[in-house]
């Protein structure tokens, strides 16, 4: 089977492995000619990602895996085409579709009759039937569903693990009718050692996504609000969670200091409406949690005006070289508001990509400051002593991630989120 994988990031390039490793031959598409040329140079690209360090180079010397820049080198003989590039929103929230139109209309005129297109990219309900199907007609002069198959799967994985998630979870598929769910379900079933659900329709799969990533937002948020409540009343929420997560009908997540990465902050806004109220407003709570920690910070030390914070992790999870709606952006932002003068350090970012985010990187590390506010604790923190900073007097405990009482050890205030 010849398959093309447009879009050769975080997912794609775990996508084009795993199809490459059940025998198929696999050509990736993308703009990026350097990412092409990482590929081809038998180079994995996407650091930290188990496996593909292992795997890749071998699939690109045995010619079951390649990457290209040219559309129709890669999709001209294609048997299924799978569409795997970012839709984020813009300034308003509102769906950006622009890379994945113009992955869409690059792709369609070099698109074989007959061929199987499947949408990975997480989009609003309706994506596939209404804009990508139309796209591809309009440049072909073919009817989706009589004269090519078109189908909707999300991707369900996350950064750092995709290959084992794809052996994990359920695969969903719907197609815009009948044959192209069968010709779907039948192409993963082929490549993928995971369950594959068939639903109703393209609209359904569609949907399924959107709510699965909506539930998180939700349930992320009534934590977060459970951790106000907790910080006025002097709760230890942690505690309380876990008391009640021990009754099986509850799930209560972990709250924080925001939510980052290409999904919770972005695709909860595909449904969300002026008749969605819990969505928005989940999303609003979300959203003022880094301002609300900078606050706390603020009061447990009497004023920020003049001090020096340290941000500790640019990434929006530990362990994960992701950088995408990272809550160390708004803390940033709301600590600096505050008369903070703002540091940001990661050990999965060089000084010079900090800056490129924007931020500002510590002269050096450790340092004298004031406040420490932690936003993803990476593993290569753990040894980090706390009394290697000089005129340290609070730790703002973004992620529930440290011990209060060896904070206190170190001469500095606790300062938690309902904790």
């Amino acid at each position: 089977m010849n398959i093309a994988i447009v879009g050769l990031g975080k997912i794609g390039v775990p996508l084009a492995v795993q199809f490459a490793s059940k025998g198929a031959m696999v050509a990736g598409y993308d703009v990026s000619t350097e990412r092409v040329a990482e590929i081809n140079g038998k180079r994995n690209p996407i650091a930290g990602e188990p496996g593909l360090d292992e795997q890749l180079p071998a699939l690109v010397a045995s010619g079951h895996l390649r990457a290209t820049a040219d559309a129709r080198d890669a999709v001209a003989g294609a048997d299924a085409v799978v569409l795997i590039v970012p839709v984020d929103v813009d300034a308003a929230h509102a769906p950006d579709f622009s890379l994945l139109d113009a992955a869409v209309d690059a792709i369609a005129p070099h698109l074989k009759r007959d061929a199987l297109v499947i949408v990975e990219t997480t989009v609003p309900v309706g994506t596939t039937r209404q804009r990508v199907g139309p796209r591809i007609a309009a440049a072909t002069g073919m009817t989706p569903g009589a004269d090519f198959a078109l189908a909707f799967s999300p991707e369900r994985v996350s950064s750092g693990r995709v290959l084992r998630d794809l052996r994990a979870y359920p695969k969903i598929v719907g197609g815009i009718d009948e044959r192209s769910t069968e010709r779907a379900v039948a192409f993963y079933r082929a490549l993928l050692d995971a369950e594959v659900t068939p639903v109703r329709d393209a609209e359904t799969a569609e949907f399924s996504k959107l709510a699965e990533t909506v539930y998180r937002d939700v349930n992320i948020a009534l934590a977060n609000e459970f951790a106000r409540i907790a910080d006025r009343l002097g709760v230890d929420l942690p505690q309380a969670i876990a008391a009640a997560n021990s009754q099986p009908y509850s799930h209560i997540h972990q709250p924080g200091v925001g939510v980052g990465g290409h999904c919770i902050p972005v695709y909860p806004y595909f449904l969300a409406d002026n008749s969605a109220a819990l969505i928005n407003t989940a999303r609003r709570i979300n959203d003022g949690m880094a301002q609300y920690g900078a606050q706390r910070l603020a009061d447990a030390l009497g004023s920020l005006a003049g001090a020096t914070v340290v941000v500790l992790g640019l990434a929006y999870r530990a362990g994960v070289k992701e950088s995408r709606h990272s809550s160390a952006f708004g803390l940033a932002s709301a600590l600096a508001d505050l008369g903070a003068t703002v540091y940001v350090h990661d050990p999965l970012y060089s000084d010079g990509e900090i800056r490129a985010h924007g931020l500002v990187p510590p002269p050096l590390f450790p340092l004298p400051c004031d406040a420490l506010a932690v936003q993803a604790w990476h593993e290569q923190y753990a040894a980090l002593d706390l009394r290697a900073f000089p005129g340290l007097r609070a730790v703002l405990d973004g992620r529930g991630a440290l011990d209060p009482a060896a904070v206190a050890a170190a001469g500095a205030v606790y300062v938690g989120i309902g904790r």
